[in-house]
């Protein structure tokens, strides 16, 4: 079964924007966490955010990167 381009574009444009998130939040923690050295108290999920946030953002903008390859091709 053949995806119309017009789905692949919006997959493309709905995990672009879930990739800047994590990656805007990925920035955020080190910054509010100054590179994980002060954490608050009960605050152990910074280290658990500091390993998937990056993996999130990388692996939605892979996606986003083949779905608009994808969709370009097929419009073709």
């Amino acid at each position: 079964m053949k995806i119309p381009s017009i789905i692949l574009y919006c997959l493309g444009i709905i995990s672009g924007a879930v990739s800047l998130f994590f990656f805007f939040y990925t920035i955020r923690l080190f910054l509010v966490t100054r590179g994980l050295t002060t954490i608050n108290t009960g605050g152990q999920g910074a280290y658990i955010g500091a390993i998937a946030f990056p993996i999130l953002a990388v692996t939605f903008g892979v996606v986003t990167w083949f779905s608009l390859k994808s969709a370009r091709n097929k419009s073709e």
